[in-house]
């Protein structure tokens, strides 16, 4: 009797301070990740005559993640109404006036193993809730319409707002079911925010292949990248990231000019759709330690949907090299490429003419190029050796069955993508379909310059990386290079372009050799401005001789955003660590107990060594190591160190 009373005292007090904090009871929803430590709680609060506004709020272990931060999807009209000439005000805001009906739960603990990836099995484990929304517009009861049919204009529209919780982080999404009446959408924008603790402080970066700058939330020059990764004050690291962008205008971040510490998402242009239809995945990843944002960047992942080709043998990942555009020097990549154990040679742009020319067409070789396409490409096949081409979004338009029919005939493996155009959800759609068009003629797809992955590749795996980095076309320097595992490459693969010879590079040759291991991507471009005349002999080439693209197990060992990275991958019974430092010189150590205990291992250490007298600097030294080992590690400053771990049999 007590007990009862007693729990119908705490639920009325509970009632009551939501009351007094605004919040409408009945919409307060919670969902809390399988491992209890993230919540994210949901609820809705009064504005006056009838509005109503969303908002949001997650903690970690009973710390603030993100504060009380609005939801809501900005919809300027709903076109069904104005073919019916039912006027709606454009600046309503659409989400303000939705009625909560219901929420269903749902848990979700599975695995998958994906075609390729940075393990061999990838847990999917999450609480899940649809909160179901109801939109009624106010109006006259009856309405003539221009056939003189008589028509309800208090029409209703649902809405769902879907949240996953997973252990490593939030995803939320904008969902309009399919309904009797349709609803067409103009999307003009989100009032998706993220209002973020006091001195919270932001990896800022403007452009996808921009350089960043450490900045609190303030008087931020421009919008920022996704994703974009915050330290806060108590510890925790966030990412915020979308997820599933395929036929929607892509968001980026902005400060709000209103709410102190708000990231305001911004959309780059309208969105026109029908129902039913879901808006991208929101992402807040949260970690105790930077490592594991970047070891639970499969969450990216797990918001697409699965795997959509059935036939799936001719994807296969591998190493690339970029030769220049005559047959001679195709055939020398060609030979170094067996050589060397790596998979592919690349043409790059200026194959088939001027890339920026609309006349140039990607179904011929150009004239004035000395380069007999079928000669290398059957001179490679003969070798084991597979041909990339680069085309321009140009000579792809609207001919992408007439070019890719062309690269199929020619015997080519993939195609890099260059200067397409992204943001417009015209433009993102497009992309997204060529994709989809190119799996149709068993073409792998790279694609450059400032697009960023969303997670398509596991929909569609022909999609095997893509640039939106500031890699070594630009020849970033070592601190920028250990920025990146925590920021763009939490989204996905990234094809930095990694060089070996070339005089311009800002870090050890070392470094050059750990990136291999540090940097995920199906399809890895090494030796980017180094030619095959450029090897000497270097032993140290053996890393990359025997590094692999793709992994059964990925272990970031330590880390910390801007200073250095070690991280360990697996392949079958052998390991590769690649570690990297910033500017600074440093020491680290590294345990070797992601090795399987009971085993003998030997470790061949590839190292920076000034007073190796050689054009490239790098010694190699073979040590027995086991579970319990520990490397002490001297990494030289913009340095690194590679290692190769097999089993001692």
């Amino acid at each position: 009797m007590f007990k009862k009373l007693y729990l119908i005292l705490t639920g009325l007090a509970i009632v009551g301070q939501l009351v007094a904090e605004g919040i409408i009871p009945e919409t307060n929803v919670k969902v809390e990740s399988p491992d209890g430590n993230l919540t994210f709680e949901f609820y809705q609060k009064e504005l006056g005559q009838d509005k109503k506004q969303m908002y949001y709020t997650v903690e970690y272990k009973k710390q603030p993640v993100v504060l009380e931060s609005e939801l809501g999807i900005l919809i300027e009209n709903n076109l069904f109404e104005s073919a019916l000439g039912i006027e709606n005000d454009p600046s309503d805001k659409w989400c303000e006036n939705l009625e909560f009906k219901s929420s269903s739960p749902r848990v979700v603990d599975t695995t998958w193993s994906p075609l390729y990836g940075e393990r061999n099995l990838v847990k999917d484990n999450y609480n899940y809730q649809v909160l179901h929304f109801v939109k009624f517009e106010s109006a006259e009861d009856i309405h003539e319409g221009h056939s003189g049919t008589s028509y309800d204009k208090r029409r209703s529209y649902l809405m769902d707002l879907e949240v996953r919780v997973y252990n490593e982080g939030v995803a939320f999404r904008y969902f309009f079911p399919e309904t009797s009446n349709g609803l067409f959408l103009h999307i003009e924008g989100e009032q998706t925010s993220f209002t973020m603790p006091d001195e919270t402080m932001a990896f800022y970066e403007r452009w996808a292949q921009g350089p960043y700058e450490l900045l609190s939330l303030k008087n931020w020059p421009d919008e920022c990248e996704r994703p974009l990764t915050l330290n806060l004050k108590n510890g925790l690291r966030v990412a915020l990231l979308e997820a599933r962008m395929i036929d929607y205008s892509r968001g980026k971040f902005k400060l709000s000019e209103d709410k102190a510490n708000t990231i305001e998402l911004t959309m780059y242009d309208k969105v026109d759709a029908i129902s039913p239809y879901a808006t991208p995945w929101r992402v807040i990843m949260v970690a105790e330690t930077p490592g594991e944002l970047l070891e639970n960047n499969d969450l990216v992942l797990n918001l697409n949907a699965s795997n959509q080709l059935q036939n799936t043998s001719w994807i296969k990942p591998g190493k690339v090299i970029r030769s220049n555009l005559t047959t001679k020097d195709a055939k020398e990549c060609i030979d170094f490429a067996a050589e060397r154990n790596l998979q592919y040679v690349h043409l790059d742009a200026g194959w088939y003419g001027p890339e920026m020319k609309v006349a140039s067409d990607a179904t011929s070789v150009s004239p004035d190029r000395d380069l007999d396409m079928h000669e290398v490409v059957n001179y490679a096949g003969a070798k084991g050796i597979g041909i990339f081409v680069y085309i321009n979004q140009r000579a792809l338009g609207d001919d992408l069955d007439k070019v890719f029919a062309k690269c199929r005939d020619w015997g080519f493996k993939g195609v890099k993508f260059g200067f397409v155009q992204i943001g417009s959800s015209r433009w993102t759609a497009w992309l997204h379909d060529a994709i989809k068009k190119a799996a149709e003629y068993h073409l792998m797809i790279d694609i450059h310059d400032e697009y960023r992955p969303t997670g398509f590749s596991r929909t569609y795996p022909n999609l095997m990386t893509q640039e939106g980095i500031r890699g070594n076309e630009e020849m970033p320097d070592a601190t920028h290079n250990t920025i990146l595992p925590f920021t763009r490459y939490l989204a996905g693969a990234g094809d930095y372009t990694i060089c070996y010879y070339n005089n311009r590079i800002k870090t050890t040759h070392a470094h050059q050799l750990a990136l291999s291991v540090v940097y995920y991507s199906p399809i890895q471009f090494l030796y980017w401005y180094d030619t095959p005349s450029h090897y000497r002999g270097e032993k140290e080439i053996a890393f990359f001789d025997a590094v692999p693209t793709v992994w059964d197990d990925t272990r970031v060992l330590s880390g910390e955003i801007g200073e250095y990275i070690s991280v360990a991958r697996k392949s079958g019974d052998t390991w590769f660590v690649g570690a990297i430092t910033n500017n600074d010189a440093r020491e680290i150590t590294i345990s070797m107990n992601f090795l399987e205990e009971k085993k003998k291992y030997v470790a061949t250490i590839y190292y920076d060594d000034p007073d190796l007298k050689t054009r490239t600097n790098v010694n190699i030294n073979i040590q027995t190591v086991n579970y319990s080992s520990e490397l002490k590690l001297k990494l030289q400053k913009s340095g690194g160190v590679a290692i190769h771990i097999q089993l001692n049999e």
